[in-house]
């Protein structure tokens, strides 16, 4: 690693599914989007279901997010989250499916705590399926 690099690890339960030295990351924090490059100020914040963008020698990289937190140093970027998911591997049909079927539960009679659970998966689902539209992988 040197000083134009900074290591990403994105984890889930899972798997590790992210862990090199990139150029640059954004993210979906729950402040908005924000651009992190080597050298910035520690920071430790909330991530909201959305695109990460990963830089690394000058290539592209897409991954869609789900909920989690950063820790940001300034070599390092950690992150953990429910759903990490690199564009490629979406399955447009799948995610689109899961949001159908989350919408519909969203209009039956159901807890709270079963709405807060489908509204999560929703989120995840739209959050997928964004990243996938956009990039056309």
């Amino acid at each position: 690693m040197s000083a134009t690099t900074l290591k990403l690890e994105i984890v889930t339960p899972e798997a590790i599914v992210y862990s090199e030295d990139v150029n640059m990351v954004t993210l979906p924090a729950i402040e908005g989007q924000i651009g992190i490059y080597p050298m910035h100020i520690p920071l430790l914040t909330q991530i909201v279901p959305g695109e990460i963008v990963v830089i690394k020698d000058g290539h592209e990289s897409f991954l869609a997010v789900g909920e989690g937190v950063v820790e940001v140093t300034s070599n390092r970027v950690a992150i953990v989250t429910d759903m990490a998911i690199p564009a490629e591997n979406i399955d447009e049909a799948k995610v689109e499916e899961a949001r159908q079927r989350a919408a519909a539960r969203l209009q039956d009679k159901i807890s709270d705590e079963e709405v807060a659970s489908v509204n999560a998966s929703l989120a995840r689902s739209l959050a997928q399926l964004k990243v996938k539209r956009r990039r056309h992988v």
